[in-house]
């Protein structure tokens, strides 16, 4: 088992043998339970790894989604979303409303339900992720970057429009979206509404080329009222 690298096989083998509790199976049913150990180990480590490539900023989960408090969240919407069927059809999410409202927990929420589902999932703060991109231009491994994007069944974009982009930002979003387009899909979660986001991309060709890509095959979901941290933020 070891030399097929079958460490969980290996270790449920020995405890039980160390521990006699390897009899009373027929060789069938015993080696239907190591199997089954071995399978679930491996989908363990698979999800773990998905989560640690995903750079999700929150341990954010769908069962913890707070419906109770008003702020225009649909049900039935996150219930389509979380079944995922929009990154089978290659759509995308946008997510809008006020600073605190649960934008980020929400995307990283259906995030996480994608790594659960075995979806390849990155999670980035949109300028950081920006500046990474042009300095990727700089040293030469922005097509490499890109590549590796490509294979990215969701890409989440977090905190989008909080600065207008520059003329690089401009370009570099540019490629990224028409490569993703009717390929993967991208989860934009802005404090800015959409109808603002001509004046944050700037240049009006390419704003419209961009937005034409993403918001026309996108689910939309706008949250309204108040900050949920300064509702939980604790009294002095």
């Amino acid at each position: 088992m070891k030399e097929l690298r079958l460490h969980q096989m290996a270790t449920v083998h020995h405890q039980r043998l160390t521990d006699n509790l390897h009899q009373g199976y027929s060789v069938d049913e015993y080696t239907a339970l190591l199997i089954e150990q071995e399978w679930e180990e491996s989908l363990n480590r698979k999800l773990n790894r998905l989560l640690q490539a995903a750079k999700f900023k929150a341990t954010a989960t769908v069962s913890q989604i707070d419906f109770k408090t008003n702020r225009n969240l649909d049900r039935d919407m996150i219930n389509k979303l979380v079944l995922l069927s929009f990154i089978k059809h290659r759509q995308n999410v946008i997510l809008t409303g006020p600073a605190g409202v649960g934008k980020s927990y929400l995307a990283q929420a259906i995030g996480h339900q994608a790594c659960l589902q075995g979806v390849k999932t990155l999670y980035q703060n949109t300028a950081r992720f920006l500046a990474v991109l042009k300095y990727a231009k700089m040293d030469g491994s922005y097509l490499k970057h890109l590549t590796k994007l490509n294979k990215i069944s969701l890409l989440i974009l977090d905190d989008f429009g909080l600065q207008k982009l520059d003329n690089q930002e401009r370009e570099i979003l540019m490629d990224l979206i028409e490569d993703r387009h009717d390929r993967q899909s991208t989860m934009i979660a802005s404090q800015i509404p959409i109808s603002k986001w001509y004046d944050v991309i700037g240049e009006g060709t390419i704003a419209d080329a961009i937005l034409d890509r993403i918001v026309h095959s996108a689910h939309k979901i706008v949250l309204n009222g108040e900050s949920l941290r300064k509702r939980n933020k604790p009294q002095l």
